[in-house]
């Protein structure tokens, strides 16, 4: 005790305020002004080894933390600013993570500085901040426990798993609790694709006019009064065709009504990451970055503003006062016919915490239109999809008018339905990329009634297949996981990162697409490890884990519940599983210094070419994907490449000879404005061609057509 009172000798007069991030520090900062010092953790300071396990099985899994390496001067520092403090507060982010980051900064320095307190704010504005710090909390150890019990069990099967599949596959390889059950769930999808049989079936299109001849509409052949009908063959169309009567065309029912659409719920994680993707073309991973900096602050002149919630939630919960700031907001720039009798309230799905709000804006004056100057372009797309969604949330239902006829011939029916859009409602804040037109639905309809006549114009059957199941797009793999219960908000960008970074699983176009390393590595699983690679049993242990902070459930016997059987499939799939090659590709060439075939194989950074009689001969190339489209410098082939960011983009061969790049695909047409060669532009998710001279005025009229 006596050492403490020599320590303490300066009364330095600040409170000290710890967060994860610098700008999350300096946007803090300049709420709380003279007496508080603000300092960020930069992340984890204290965690397990990365060189070793660091966890002790045999007492009990208990982890051995450290000091994570080049940490140590920053945690020093910190330390030395909380013991001169009068008052610490642990300000990290509001989930498990953050609370094990305030739990292991806590620990370090309660000896020394005992008045440390735990806040929490769900948005960084001055209100929620200053209201953290007027009632301040200590650190759940329930939430803390929860990050063990998943950092533990994760590191069990990560270090446990990758050694063996080093050994049996290949060097460089990993498994995951997550990540393996998620590349199941996409080899899955690529088995059902590859055992599809389409089965054949035939649709009537039909257009009527009214008696008079005019008011042309569109119908679809459904079937009988009794049951819908699908021909299989063309011989099935020509017998209902033939006994159909030329003019015996009647409308035997009018149905009309008026449909609601009802507004989305506001922004979870991963709503956010698959309407980001749809809407925007980010990935999960770039989706996160954004939302992360619009979280901690951006600048605004002279104030550094956050201006979003927190970005990792499965809630679509909002405060009051968010919700009484909408509704002003709606009320004055769209009208009371916009916001509904009773407040909007969302239920959220079967697996969330709820432990902070939705996705929403920190401030509701702040719109994307004042922000559009201030944020840089990925910021404002980001923030103007928050924004919106959430207004949108807060609104009336949009209304449509429906009209549909039954059109009755000699005992069969054929169906015409309308739609047109009576009331905007929510849609007049945020557009909804699903409210596509629909070609089978009219925009008119001629008034008629029951028994009215109505002339064939057209009938036009058409020979149709069953569909395989679509592969997975980052935004549908994000839903799966979610409707699954496989991992949370704060796991799905880094899982899928994962997964292509390791090969399991490749991008062509925005598909996701196993490689024959997943196919492998995930057959391996399911014959010695089903359980690590079972959906029902990953979500099972997710919910486990979950009532270790709901519960204060023991997590250590979670963890041993699991690594006993766990270690003796461990042991048999190293005694009986044998080595896995994954098979060459031939690719019809022949080596030039050995004259051995050449094929295709896979290494640790992807797929390259090389010899076949390796390692006799190490001739290797790297794969080089050419396009038909000459280079328009000087006429040789053009290649596609990579940067070191992973985005695509287009050479010369004969570089360094002539520095031709594009980050769009040139093709072989010009511009009949200016004579510039053209390019395949790509913008949000829609391709279309544009003059690659960016002052040419053909691209404003591009521009505008695209949109």
């Amino acid at each position: 005790m006596a050492q403490q009172t020599t320590k303490k000798t300066v009364n330095d007069n600040y409170n000290l305020v710890i967060v994860e991030s610098p700008a999350k520090a300096k946007t803090i900062e300049k709420f709380l002004g003279k007496g508080y010092r603000v300092v960020a953790s930069n992340g984890h300071l204290i965690d397990l080894p990365k060189s070793k396990l660091g966890i002790d099985i045999e007492h009990d899994f208990e982890p051995n933390y450290i000091v994570i390496r080049g940490k140590t001067k920053l945690l020093n520092d910190l330390k030395k600013q909380a013991i001169k403090a009068k008052k610490v507060y642990l300000a990290t982010d509001p989930d498990r993570e953050g609370e094990a980051i305030a739990w292991h900064i806590e620990n370090t320095i309660q000896n020394e500085q005992p008045n440390v307190a735990r806040i929490q704010f769900n948005e960084i504005t001055k209100n929620a901040v200053s209201s953290a710090i007027k009632n301040p909390g200590k650190v759940d150890l329930d939430k803390v426990n929860a990050q063990q019990a998943r950092r533990v069990l994760d590191r069990l099967v990560g270090y446990k798993l990758s050694p063996l599949l080093w050994a049996k596959v290949r060097k460089g390889l990993s498994a995951g609790r997550v990540q393996s059950a998620t590349v199941k769930i996409i080899v899955d999808r690529e088995r059902e694709i590859n055992d599809f049989k389409p089965e054949e079936y035939w649709t009537i299109g039909t257009v009527f006019t009214d008696v008079n001849g005019k008011n042309a509409f569109k119908a679809n052949f459904y079937g009988t009064s009794s049951k819908k009908v699908v021909p299989k063959s063309k011989d099935e169309v020509e017998k209902i065709i033939s006994a159909l009567d030329k003019d015996g065309y009647s409308i035997s029912d009018k149905k009309k009504s008026i449909r609601q659409k009802k507004a989305f719920a506001p922004f979870t994680t991963s709503t956010l990451q698959q309407d980001a993707s749809r809407k925007l073309n980010f990935t999960t991973k770039k989706t996160m970055m954004v939302a992360q900096t619009l979280y901690e602050g951006v600048q605004l002149g002279t104030q550094t503003v956050g201006l979003i919630t927190y970005m990792r939630t499965d809630s679509t919960r909002i405060s009051d006062e968010a919700r009484a700031a909408a509704k002003d907001h709606i009320l004055s720039n769209f009208g009371a016919e916009y916001y509904p009798d009773k407040p909007n309230i969302y239920t959220g799905n079967r697996n969330a915490q709820d432990a902070h709000e939705a996705i929403r804006p920190s401030y509701i004056e702040y719109t994307p239109e004042k922000l559009k100057d201030k944020l840089n372009a990925d910021q404002y797309k980001l923030y103007n999809l928050i924004y919106t969604r959430f207004m949108a949330s807060q609104m009336v239902p949009a209304k449509y008018d429906t009209m549909s006829y039954d059109i009755r011939n000699n005992g069969y029916i054929f169906k015409a339905n309308f739609s047109k859009l009576r009331f905007p409602g929510y849609l007049a804040a945020y557009k909804d990329v699903t409210e596509e037109s629909d070609s089978d639905i009219n925009n008119s309809m001629p008034p008629m009634e029951q028994g009215d006549k109505v002339l064939l114009k057209d009938i036009e059957p058409k020979q149709n297949f069953t569909a395989p199941p679509a592969r997975y797009t980052e935004a549908s793999l994000v839903r799966t996981l979610e409707e699954k219960g496989i991992g949370r908000p704060s796991t799905y960008a880094p899982t899928i990162s994962t997964i292509l970074d390791r090969k399991y699983v490749k991008k062509e176009k925005k598909l996701l697409v196993p490689t024959d390393l997943g196919f492998v590595v995930t057959e391996l699983m399911e014959e010695s490890f089903p359980d690590i690679v079972n959906a029902k049993f990953t979500a099972n242990m997710e919910s486990e884990l979950d009532t270790v902070e709901l519960e204060g459930n023991d997590w250590k016997k979670i963890i041993r519940d699991f690594y006993g059987p766990f270690e003796k499939e461990l042991e048999t799939a190293q005694k009986t599983v044998e080595h896995v090659s994954i098979p060459d590709k031939p690719t019809g060439e022949i080596c030039e210094k050995c004259g051995s075939p050449m094929v295709i194989k896979v290494g640790r950074y992807g797929e390259f070419i090389a010899c076949s009689n390796y390692p006799t001969c190490k001739n290797t190339r790297p794969i080089i994907k050419k396009i038909e489209t000459p280079c328009p410098k000087c006429g040789k082939e053009v290649v596609v490449k990579r940067s070191k960011r992973g985005k695509t983009f287009y050479g010369c061969s004969d570089y360094p000879n002539c520095d031709f790049v594009s980050w769009d695909m040139p093709l072989t047409d010009r511009c009949p404005v200016c004579g510039s060669y053209m390019v395949l532009k790509n913008f949000r998710g829609r391709t279309y061609k544009k003059c690659s001279n960016d002052e040419c005025p053909s691209n404003n009229r591009s521009s505008s057509s695209k949109e």
